[in-house]
């Protein structure tokens, strides 16, 4: 009987399942290409499945993807197998390698590869996204697989490429020979608006102007690599490459070893290795990598990229020029920075010299870069190598500068600022690709398929490249070659579908002047039913798998250089920005956690039998209006409960009003921020906290005319919020680095904890409703100590053993006095303190050991007892004041930032 699950009968089963490419393109899963169905007056069945027919124009996308028949159908019998067009050498392993399950096996495989993505955090920004800005990466479950020939053809071109670009930016800041000769128009140079006039004349250090470049590669019908575009300011990709070979090897382990793929790891080592020698220094270079921030769309990337180099993450803010050097504010003061891996687009970088209005720069960055005080990679002033309309010049500029031939050719391209070109391509717009020679102000370029235009539109397109032909360029249209991917489905619906495919690669610098390559890359896919493999218009990326016939590199970067002494003193510093988002993480988690127990105490106290005591109604209003748990302007609680209490329940999932969805998202905002210095359960953790509670208020809007239906499903919610916010703090307390970023966020809960106990303790003593059994038993339970409390004093209800727990007793985590007391000692810890002593901002706190309980309750006191309202509202007032030095002297630096900027 035939075993469909033996290795030889799975590659046969692949086969048979899956489509081919569609006509006229290369189809990478049988490494052929596929030619169009002959010419005929009728349609062939398989030009009619894939939307083609004869002398039509071959298209770029993936076809509709032909139903493919069922496992079952596959399986019955072997000579239907043995029929199957034949895979390549590398599909035919890797298909023969997926183990007893076979194809059953591949749709867990990629559930599990999407949870992967999940659970890692892996995200996408689109701005566009109606939804909001963080969307999960999109990965398809099959790499595309690269032979070891067809790798060499690549590194060699590219290679060839990359030291062409960099003596085409030493000619171009330096004697510009190839614009005076003609090779390289003034107009794709000095007219760009990249091209940086304050660079000229600099020397980079190790003479190397490109240490990351980016190659966006299309393999055409019959098998050829082509260029289609080239990143120079700030490639992306390098992070999301890495996540992506680490998910979909752990899918395919054995095929990924049977298949002798080249590791990553080497080259990332170059990288830093070559970035550490070239840095202006003679001292242990510092090296950071520049983002512009948590909104950017691949932010993710520069966090991992970050962590994963073992290098600092830093925004602009976190960055300051003096006296021509770069530094980087920490807690510590200043620290000084030699190196820099930009993620931002050059004109971005200086607002004292670019663009006026940025706010992601560092006021004389350039300045810095100029004295030769600080390596940038890559250095800045490269945007207009990545205008289409140079790849047209490229040819005849390698010709004059290295006397070669482009090993790796573009795609024939035109730019319409010549009117030679103009005219010559004017008459091919329906069979070209129409693109922006410049880019828009969000540095992207336009790109306009002609095959998509009737005629009219095809003319007004010329109208305007005939009115302005600078402003565009034309390339040659290719049909890309298509890869497999997986489309969805269980185990028997699954398929098996061609996608167009864009392999993007990356030279990275090795040393001065010399470059090697990452042996793999990132794959974008088309969607379905897109022509252009852009993750902005829905496409999705692969694994790229590049075979060698050598041995393994199986370096990793677990192995280290550095001196154990190198190792004690190499602490990652706690920037400014950092820390600062750290605290008001702290201050936001306890003040979500303080709003829910006061939510969840005002909807249990509201309908019970002690709503008749009109102090407890005045404190439960006052405090839910200080909390933002209902709107200033809301009616008192006496006078309409019903009213409140809809009113509380409303504004719990208003992510504006300051109540429970305001803080939570507060919390994901200034985490997001320091995403570099969370595990991944705990952004994880946070994520989710946000999501079921939004899920659970908007359910609650459709509920608050129900009464008690709408009362218990919040109570509900916020029951399982204070759960997950509990998760949280364990987190916070237990899985983070003790380090002066931690402290601060220690600090910071430390302060909103007593602002917020303080300020309940003080209405409940000045309304009177501590005097009151329902108010003395509310306070308790809002400072979680009502157990301990009738544990320890039984029945006895006064002001004196309320004031022994909650104010005076250090062993209780929620008393005035613990809470100040461990203040004062994180503030001591705090950088720039004496070892062993209390800082002068730790005496601000009153001192908790002078409190007393005889001074506090004596005897002749008055019930309103003004000693003990004397010191509670002394701690509100230097809670406050203490959070306000702790900003000036940490966040702000204000004496740093009364210095100049240097000359």
């Amino acid at each position: 009987m035939f075993d469909v699950n033996s290795p030889q009968a799975l590659a046969a089963l692949a086969a048979n399942l899956a489509p081919p490419a569609a006509p006229g393109h290369f189809d990478e899963l049988r490494g052929r290409f596929t030619p169009p169905p002959p010419p005929s007056n009728a349609v062939s069945t398989s030009a009619s499945a894939t939307g083609a027919s004869a002398g039509a124009p071959l298209r770029d996308a993936a076809a509709p993807a032909i139903a493919p028949p069922t496992i079952d159908d596959a399986a019955a019998g072997s000579s239907r197998l043995a029929e199957a067009a034949p895979l390549s050498p590398a599909w035919t392993q890797f298909f023969e390698e997926l183990g007893t399950d076979g194809f059953d096996s591949l749709s867990e495989r990629a559930r599990s590869l999407a949870h992967q993505i999940r659970d890692n955090g892996v995200t996408y920004n689109v701005y566009a996204d109606q939804n909001g800005p963080q969307r999960p990466w999109s990965l398809d479950l099959f790499p595309l697989i690269l032979s070891p020939e067809t790798w060499a053809t690549i590194e060699a071109g590219v290679l060839q490429r990359v030291k062409l670009l960099d003596r085409i930016l030493a000619d171009v800041y330096g004697p510009q020979t190839l614009l005076s000769k003609g090779l390289l128009p003034s107009a794709l140079v000095q007219g760009h608006p990249s091209y940086l006039r304050g660079m000229h004349g600099v020397r980079p250090p190790g003479d190397t102007w490109l240490h990351i470049a980016a190659f966006d590669l299309g393999r055409g019908p019959h098998g050829n690599w082509r260029v289609l575009s080239q990143r120079t300011q700030a490639p992306s990709g390098l992070g999301y490459l890495l996540e992506n070979r680490i998910a979909v090897s752990r899918q395919f382990p054995q095929a990924f070893e049977s298949l002798h793929v080249q590791r990553l790891a080497s080259t990332y080592i170059a990288l830093m290795d070559a970035l550490q020698r070239m840095c202006p220094t003679e001292a242990q270079p510092h090296i950071a990598l520049l983002t512009p921030g948590p909104y950017n769309e691949t932010y993710f990337e520069h966090a991992y990229l970050a962590r994963y180099l073992g290098i600092t993450l830093v925004e602009g803010s976190d960055l300051t020029v003096r006296d021509s050097h770069l530094f980087l504010k920490t807690l510590e003061g200043l620290r000084p920075v030699h190196g820099l891996i930009k993620r931002l687009d050059d004109q971005f970088l200086d607002p004292l010299e670019l663009r006026p209005d940025s706010t992601l720069g560092v006021p004389g960055l350039l300045q810095a870069i100029r004295a030769g005080n600080v390596l940038v990679a890559n250095m800045p002033g490269s945007g207009f190598l990545e205008s289409p309309a140079l790849l047209g010049f490229l040819p005849g500029i390698a010709q004059a500068l290295t006397g070669e031939s482009l090993q790796l050719p573009s795609l024939p391209t035109w730019w319409c600022g010549e009117h030679a070109a103009m005219e010559a391509v004017l008459p091919q717009l329906s069979e070209s690709v129409i693109k922006s020679t410049y880019p828009d102000s969000n540095g992207q370029f336009q790109v306009v398929l002609g095959s998509q235009m009737d005629r009219r539109t095809r003319e007004e397109w010329a109208g305007r490249i005939a009115l302005a032909g600078e402003a565009h360029t034309v390339q040659g249209y290719l049909p890309l070659s298509q890869m497999p991917t997986w489309a969805g489905g269980d185990a028997r619906s699954g398929q098996i579908a061609p996608r167009a495919v864009v392999l993007r690669v990356f030279a990275i610098s090795d040393g001065p002047g010399s470059w090697r390559m990452l042996p793999g890359g990132m794959a974008r896919i088309a969607g379905p039913d897109t022509k252009i493999a852009s993750m902005q218009r829905g496409g999705s990326s692969a694994d790229t798998w590049v075979q060698t016939h050598d041995v393994i590199d199986r370096t990793t970067l677990l192995a280290t250089h550095a001196s154990m002494h190198a190792l004690t003193r190499n602490r990652a510093p706690v920037t400014s920005r950092a820390a600062e988002n750290l605290f008001w993480f702290g201050r936001y988690t306890e003040r979500a956690e303080n709003t829910v127990r006061l939510a969840r105490l005002a909807l249990n106290l509201l309908p019970g039998e002690d709503q008749a005591s009109p102090a407890l109604l005045d404190w439960l209003y006052q405090l839910a209006r200080h909390n933002g748990l209902v709107p200033r302007d809301a009616q008192t609680l006496p006078r309409s409960r019903r009213v409140f209490e809809r009113t509380l329940i409303a504004e719990l999932g208003n992510p504006d009003g300051g109540s429970v969805s305001f803080s939570l998202r507060c919390i994901r905002d200034a985490a997001s921020a320091v995403r570099e210095r969370l595990s991944v359960d705990h952004w994880n953790q946070i994520e989710r906290t946000n999501a079921d509670f939004a899920e659970a208020a908007a359910e609650l809007v459709g509920g608050i005319g129900n009464g008690p239906n709408a009362t218990y499903a919040a109570l509900g919610a916020l029951e399982r919020a204070t759960q997950a916010l509990a998760a949280l703090t364990g987190a916070q307390t237990d899985r983070m680095t003790r380090d002066d970023g931690w402290r601060l966020l220690s600090i910071g809960r430390h302060i909103e904890r007593l602002a917020f106990l303080t300020d309940a303790l003080m209405v409940g003593i000045a309304n009177g409703a501590v005097h009151e059994l329902p108010g003395f038993e509310a306070i308790l339970a809002l400072f979680d100590s009502t157990i301990t409390f009738h544990a320890r004093y039984q029945q006895r209800r006064d002001v004196a053993p309320l004031v022994d727990l909650l104010v005076l007793d250090r062993d209780n985590p929620r008393s005035l006095a613990w809470v100040t007391h461990t203040l004062r000692g994180r503030i001591a810890r705090l950088a720039g303190s004496a070892p062993g002593e209390l800082a002068e901002l730790s005496h601000r706190l009153p001192d908790p050991a002078e409190w007393s309980l005889a001074r506090l309750c004596a005897p002749e006191e008055s019930p309103d007892h003004p000693t003990l309202m004397a010191l509670i509202d002394s701690l509100e007032t230097a809670t406050y004041q203490v959070s306000d030095e702790i900003g000036a002297r940490y966040f702000t630096l204000t004496a740093e930032s009364l210095r100049s900027v240097g000359a």
